[in-house]
């Protein structure tokens, strides 16, 4: 378990009262991954640490300790990011509890913190939400190790683009024989998987089947724990 005397690039994921003036922070930070620390006296009115301590904004932080939770020992604002705004605003919390729910702490992954990053600013600027969040997830999965082999069924043949499958979470992509017809499971086409990694799809279909896709992966890799962001944005049509 490291200490960073030296300020480190963080995004703060969440945040809880710790005794009257104190907070539990839990930070993303680029070279030590996931993160608890006291935030200590940062719910007083005049605290440096509030004004700075906010989500979707770029921090540099420095902490001690080497127990499960640290203090933390100063913040500093990077600026130059705007935060999203309204239904962008509850894709990024969505991506937040992805991120509480599914990354172990102590576990650094500096490629997905940097797609975090670009995730948040792309959210920001008002590009479109679905495949922002599709490049995400597919990047969380491969990172810690959930995602599906794209370039191959199940059956160890090469994914055609113009072939139907049906993912099994045992097996992975299991390509639908065309003579036999389906057995009434939603499918995935070829082309779509294909599409996946880089979150751009050519048409609406394909996009209802990637969130179809990363829902039942999440799904499962979640023991089909609800994310109480993600039925939020169900009941809006956003995700």
């Amino acid at each position: 378990m490291a200490t960073s005397r030296t300020p480190e690039p963080a995004w703060l994921l969440h945040s809880t009262p710790y005794r009257e003036t104190s907070l539990i922070v839990d930070l993303f930070t680029r070279e030590h991954g996931r993160i608890a620390a006291v935030a200590k006296g940062a719910k007083r009115p005049r605290s440096t640490l509030r004004a700075v301590l906010l989500q979707f904004q770029p921090l540099l932080v420095a902490y001690t300790g080497r127990r499960e939770l640290r203090t933390l020992t100063g913040v500093e604002w990077t600026g130059g990011q705007e935060a999203p705004q309204g239904d962008a605003l509850l894709c990024a919390f969505y991506l937040n509890e992805l991120l509480m729910r599914l990354l172990a702490r102590e576990d650094p992954h500096p490629p997905l913190f940097d797609a975090y990053g670009e995730a948040i600013a792309r959210l920001a600027e008002g590009s479109a939400l679905d495949e922002t969040l599709r490049r995400f997830e597919w990047q969380l999965l491969r990172e810690i190790g959930y995602a599906p082999d794209l370039g191959h069924d199940a059956a160890g043949r090469p994914i055609e683009p113009d072939r139907r499958y049906r993912w099994s979470p045992s097996d992975g992509f299991v390509a639908e024989d065309p003579a036999r017809g389906g057995n009434g499971e939603a499918t995935i086409s070829g082309a779509t998987l294909g599409a996946l990694a880089t979150g751009r799809f050519a048409s609406p279909e394909g996009r209802q089947q990637a969130k179809y896709l990363m829902r039942a992966i999440l799904s499962h890799h979640l023991e089909g724990a609800p994310l109480n962001t993600r039925q939020i944005l169900i009941d809006l049509q956003k995700l």
